[in-house]
């Protein structure tokens, strides 16, 4: 084989991305497009599955155009995406219907009623993974009791890049994460009948394709595919494993020399600790969080919040719309550009908030399908800024509890994703934490982790630590510390925080009783 770059693919919930990487690492192009998706009645959040393929087949062929010679060059091609969902297709690989996204809470009975089954103990000690509305074993029964025809027409039942995968090769396939997590045993990283027993869904076994490990086994790109992209037919191909584990590998969690943890802030939030074999694994008491089986015998454990800087959007986008109310245009990044002064400004504590804004309830480190958003302690002296301070004061306690649950506070955390861009909320979490935090400045590190996945299969390097000393090491930016005094008055807050939410669960599960109303109202497939 020659060739000098390597592809990662990132398919997203809102933006699919193709970014190209030479041998070392260097990022040398990407290109990206909007991926858009809806909402329904009822809960439901549906990705045109159709569209997903077509937007990645018009990115790779924009980095063609931006990247010289980038057919010629290509070694191999690394493909992630969203987790969790169901995205089902028949005999002939035909789309059955849009893709169900992470986002959908229609099944929240469902997972409900696997989380009080009495399988519920063996489920999670099997697949280490706690049961939420998000997860296709909670979906696939909502689906076989809500719309048996589709399931009875499915041949197969893919998440995000298995579909890609499957329009780039040929091959019906889903990675080690996303089959162990939700119907596998972690320490075979294959299908678990007991689980699928305890479950009650080995009627559904049929829709599961097969695992395969992208970190020692490719496809090739099949002639189709290779026409429609304008990448050589033959290409190898790595079906990377789920977006958060390729991050982590983008973020050097896998080779870290010292005790680091990751917390990524995108649109969710997610906060991972390596665990380099099985014996290393922590379950907990609560039965939270997923287990993510990486190259080699390690696997991260991962604790997500639904939502991070979707808070940030949504408090801006009040704020941009009070403005207009008065006749002022001003969009969300005016408002951004601003957010570091107006947060530091403000003190800690004039109020309180709890960042589930997502309308699919909470999965980290507590799981409740009902969770919501909630501002509490207010007063009339409480500002603008203080509630643009609790906002992020919220980020950071949501952080600290996730990283709690996974153990004692790693020695650093790294950081990765949009918000952690923000000096002032890279301030706030070393504080919150108490421990140094640090940037990898690698914008694109799901893509990364992607492509890192097809070097490992193509043999370009022997592990990832060694890889990891390339891409990860060189883009380790300098500490930042906590500020003690700080840490202080965030110590007595997360008490509090967490009392409050306690608190706020009966709270959350009597207004979901009133928004669904006397018929409690379920959306359609």
């Amino acid at each position: 084989m020659t060739g000098d770059l390597l592809i990662g693919i990132d398919a997203g919930t809102s933006v699919i991305k193709a970014v190209a990487f030479d041998l070392s690492g260097r990022q040398i192009g990407m290109a990206s497009r909007p991926n858009g998706w809806r909402r329904l009645a009822g809960g439901g959040a549906e990705q045109d599955m159709a569209r997903t393929w077509t937007d990645t087949v018009a990115v790779l062929a924009d980095l063609g155009r931006r990247v010289d010679g980038l057919a010629a060059r290509t070694l191999g091609l690394g493909v992630t995406g969203q987790g969790d969902g169901t995205w089902l297709i028949d005999a002939e690989g035909r789309p059955l219907h849009d893709g169900w996204l992470w986002l959908d809470a229609r099944a929240a009975a469902d997972a409900a009623a696997i989380a009080a089954s009495d399988g519920i103990d063996l489920i999670y000690r099997t697949t280490g993974t706690g049961v939420n509305v998000c997860q296709m074993r909670a979906q696939l029964p909502w689906l076989r009791r809500h719309a048996p025809d589709l399931i009875a027409r499915a041949a197969t039942a893919f998440h995000c890049k298995d579909w890609l995968y499957f329009n780039l090769t040929g091959t019906r396939a889903t990675d080690p994460t996303e089959g162990v997590l939700a119907f596998g045993d972690y320490r075979t990283r294959a299908y678990s009948n007991e689980v699928l027993a305890a479950l009650g869904q080995q009627d559904l076994r049929h829709l599961l394709p097969p695992i395969v490990d992208g970190a020692t086994l490719t496809h090739p790109l099949s002639a189709p595919a290779a026409a429609a992209v304008g990448l050589p037919a033959g290409l190898p191909v790595a079906l990377g494993y789920i977006d958060m584990a390729c991050t982590a590998l983008g973020a050097g969690l896998q080779s870290a020399a010292t005790d680091a943890g990751l917390t990524i802030l995108g649109s969710t939030g997610a906060h991972l600790r390596l665990a380099r074999d099985h014996t290393e694994v922590r379950l907990n008491a609560a039965r939270t969080g997923y287990m993510l089986p990486l190259p080699g015998r390690a696997l991260a454990q991962l604790q997500t919040n639904m939502a991070a800087t979707l808070n940030l959007d949504w408090v801006l986008g009040l704020a941009v719309q009070v403005l207009q109310s008065a006749g002022v245009d001003r969009s969300r990044g005016d408002l951004l550009a601003r957010l570091d002064d107006q947060i530091l400004g403000a003190d800690p504590g004039a109020a309180m908030f709890h960042p589930y804004i997502s309308e699919s309830g909470e999965r980290g480190p507590f799981n409740d399908p009902f969770a919501r958003a909630s501002l509490t302690g207010l007063s009339l002296q409480t500002g603008w800024a203080d509630i643009l301070r609790a906002v992020c004061d919220g980020l950071v306690m949501a952080t600290r509890d996730c990283h709690a649950m996974l153990g004692p506070m790693p020695g650093e955390v790294r950081l990765s994703g949009g918000a952690a861009r923000s000096g002032a909320l890279r301030h706030l979490l070393a504080s919150g934490l108490g421990v140094p935090v640090r940037i990898v400045a690698q914008d694109e590190a799901g893509a990364a982790g992607a492509a890192m996945i097809a070097a490992l299969a193509l043999g370009v390097y022997p592990d990832t630590a060694s890889m990891s000393k390339l891409w990860v090491d060189p883009l380790l930016q300098p500490p930042t510390l906590p500020d003690t005094g700080l840490t202080g008055v965030y110590d007595r807050m997360f008490d509090t925080y967490r009392t409050t939410r306690g608190a706020l669960a009966p709270v959350w599960s009597a207004q979901a009783g009133w928004r669904a109303g006397p018929a409690g109202k379920a959306g359609s497939a």
